[in-house]
């Protein structure tokens, strides 16, 4: 597994071992305690160390990546190196090993761009990206790019195009593209978990998954008012840690055929906003938590609405998010 000692990796790595899977873990820097067989601390970008963790393995879960916006584009680099070329580095030991098992590789909603929308005159569309002067003016939904009129938003599919908005989002693509030619050539199988608002405890500040939630909590334990950016109106989807490793096990045990690549979303299936997420979350303060406050600020190359379709997920996995969010919600705010 790399990234093990990360967020998610931490909680999957555990469910692996009540599971009794030998589980070897590969971490540049361990964020959690690692709960493994064994931990090789090292860079996944480095040819000699991946190269030994995969020796002997029969599945691979790869979580490691670089996450977040970052500062501006100067970081392109560092987001395709740590993410593209550690990828590459990783297929490439697994190839040489002749390894013909499950890669199951945590990919992101960053993929989609913004969501899917209707127009009631076109029918489906791919709104532009928001333009600055309308994020300024708190025009925060983007218009039908053919006629200018509202649109409503729906759950996006697996089978929507890829579009991605930021530079993390476009290294995401890429582990997926290396993956699916890595897999046509080797006769090994690939399951891409496009996770959407991941949460749970141990959650970092700063995580792309739900640097909101994380953000609202550090805010309310400080007896500070969340800060609610746009007009809070963005919908998301928000699915537990302890739901996404589930899925992961799931995916181990996916029916594919040597050489097949598979994406699914992993998402609760039920969309929220976000201010309903900073309002459960200091309700679970209790009458510490201050109520949240819309500031209307906003962050460019940020998208409107992202919420998921879980349908090919429970059909073809048989997964199902188990944990309600107010559940969840709770749970974080009393670690």
């Amino acid at each position: 597994m790399t990234g093990g000692g990360g967020f998610i990796g931490s909680h999957l790595s555990e469910r692996l071992l009540r599971d009794k899977h030998d589980v070897i873990v590969l971490d540049n820097r361990p964020a959690n305690r690692v709960a493994g067989t064994g931990l090789i601390t090292a860079d996944l970008a480095a040819a000699a160390p991946t190269a030994k963790a995969v020796q002997g393995v029969d599945a691979v879960f790869h979580l490691a990546a670089r996450v977040g916006l970052g500062r501006d584009f100067s970081d392109a680099p560092l987001y395709t190196r740590d993410n593209d070329l550690a990828t590459a580095t990783l297929l490439a030991s697994l190839s040489r090993r002749g390894f013909r098992g499950r890669l199951v590789l945590s990919s992101s909603m960053v993929v989609y761009g913004e969501g899917a929308y209707r127009c009631q005159t076109h029918g489906p569309v791919r709104p532009d990206p928001r333009p600055l002067h309308d994020l300024e003016a708190g025009r925060f939904d983007p218009p039908c790019p053919a006629c200018g009129t509202g649109l409503t938003w729906q759950p996006v599919m697996e089978s929507s195009e890829l579009d991605p908005r930021s530079v993390y989002a476009a290294s995401k693509v890429g582990q997926e593209h290396l993956a699916r030619i890595w897999a046509r050539e080797t006769g090994a199988s690939v399951v891409a978990l496009r996770y959407h608002n991941v949460y749970g405890r141990r959650l970092p500040l700063g995580t792309p998954y739900a640097g909101v939630a994380a953000l609202f909590r550090d805010r309310l334990r400080q007896g500070q008012a969340p800060l609610v950016f746009e007009d809070g109106g963005q919908m998301r989807d928000f699915v537990h840690v302890t739901d996404v490793a589930e899925a992961n096990v799931l995916a181990l045990d996916h029916q594919m055929r040597p050489g097949d690549f598979d994406a699914f979303n992993v998402a609760s299936g039920r969309p929220v906003s976000i201010l309903e997420v900073a309002t459960t979350l200091a309700h679970s303060f209790g009458s510490t938590g201050p109520d949240p406050v819309i500031t209307a600020g906003f962050r460019a190359g940020d998208v409107r609405h992202v919420v998921a379709s879980a349908e090919k997920a429970s059909r073809c996995l048989g997964f199902k998010a188990d944990v309600p969010l107010e559940d969840g919600l709770a749970d974080l705010a009393a670690e």
